[in-house]
């Protein structure tokens, strides 16, 4: 099937001298909008290897870590970002709030933070644009880091998983707490806290959607938790689980990935398997078709399996979609044409990376007019992250 493509003028660019500034370091970050430059021999030389972050979509609640509310509609040119002082190996968009993990482990975190998602603790601005170390978790080495709607979660390098922020719908695993007289109180946690019921079991996967969670242990069993509607995820019937209940019928799994109403799992052999609703042609099987079944994405990755470099090489936003294959990022579903919110933080912003607002129903690449490697992907709201390479 045809998909709708628009083309933006690409302007040139004489900041290229600045982009990075690595004096023996393995890598650094720098997040922004990548644009075509001009670029002799010895340029590209001094660039080959190097790594950087780049976040686009919607700016607003700072969520691109860039300093201001601006959105960007491709990958922006590399600059320098303040309080990230460490090496960046991974990061992770949320709905409104973004993170990333340096190279110790440490965690940093910026955006909206209004029910806790920052894990900053209950005196946290509510709107941070620029990153900010999650102190609650000085001494935790974090391996793992994925964003809902407004909610957080992490794996540690024992395998222990933490949650953290709103937890409507029982998307945190902690179970419903009641307080006096029986009524509830609040749901949200505003810093990391310990996920019991998975105690027990070593993690080596977690994912965060809107109002479910996933997470997949070591002998590659899938849990759940959060609401589960059978129209939404493809399986289950319409319940809201509290606490994390394993799904017997998905089969052995390495990757998950959760959108707002929709699923993605990367099976063993590097396959890409989709379920759940397919608004805006979010599962990207050339249709928008609800698929209450697991169907394999087919496309560009029937040449390169959906390889695992650092992380989650898939990832799902609202109703969007990434992931890696053959070193480049694809990107499909909620370009802003159909659906788009009028509120602020809803609007589209760009989050496909192709420089408009069509939606497309397959997977189509993002150019960043370098020779890019991309290491890592991650999806948000409205706007999404990658670590890339110069190759």
């Amino acid at each position: 099937m045809m998909i709708r493509r628009a083309f933006a003028n690409i302007s040139s660019s004489s900041s290229l001298r600045r982009i990075l500034k690595n004096e023996g370091k393995l890598s650094e970050l720098r997040i922004g909008r990548w644009i075509s430059v001009k670029s002799n021999g010895a340029e590209e030389a001094e660039l080959s290897g190097k790594r950087f972050a780049a976040f686009w979509g919607n700016g607003d609640y700072g969520r691109l870590g860039h300093g201001t509310l601006e959105s960007q509609w491709r990958p922006k040119e590399p600059l320098e970002v303040a309080g990230l002082p460490k090496e960046i190996v991974k990061v992770s968009a949320g709905y409104h709030h973004s993170s990333a993990i340096t190279v110790d482990g440490e965690l940093y975190m910026w955006g909206k933070n209004t029910n806790g998602q920052l894990g900053l603790g209950k005196k946290a601005a509510t709107i941070l644009s620029t990153p900010s170390k999650v102190e609650f978790l000085t001494g935790v080495t974090v391996k793992i880091i994925s964003l809902g709607f407004e909610h957080s979660i992490a794996v540690t390098d024992k395998g222990e998983t933490l949650s953290w922020g709103g937890g409507g719908s029982g998307r945190l695993g902690h179970g419903h707490q009641s307080g006096i007289l029986g009524l509830f109180k609040s749901d949200s946690e505003y810093t990391p806290r310990l996920v019991k019921e998975l105690e027990g079991f070593k993690i080596k996967n977690a994912a965060a959607g809107m109002l479910h969670s996933v997470c997949i242990s070591e002998n590659g069993s899938v849990y759940v938790f959060g609401e589960r509607a059978k129209k939404k995820l493809g399986y289950g019937e319409a319940s809201n689980n509290s606490v994390p209940s394993m799904i017997d019928e998905i089969p052995y799994s390495e990757k998950a990935a959760c959108g707002g109403y929709h699923t993605c799992v990367i099976t063993g052999g590097g396959e890409l398997y989709v379920w759940g609703t397919n608004e805006n042609g979010c599962l990207g099987i050339g249709s928008t078709d609800v698929a209450h079944s697991p169907e394999r994405v087919e496309g560009p990755f029937l040449r390169h399996s959906v390889s695992e470099v650092w992380f989650s090489m898939v990832s799902c936003g609202w109703k969007h979609t990434a992931a890696i294959s053959g070193g480049n990022v694809y990107t499909w579903g909620w370009g802003g044409s159909h659906g788009t919110f009028s509120v602020e933080g809803h609007s589209s912003g760009g989050q496909l990376g192709q420089g408009s607002d069509v939606d497309y129903i397959e997977p189509t690449i993002v150019n960043f007019h370098r020779h890019m490697k991309a290491l890592q992907i991650s999806c948000g709201f409205n706007h999404t992250g990658a670590i890339l390479e110069y190759s």
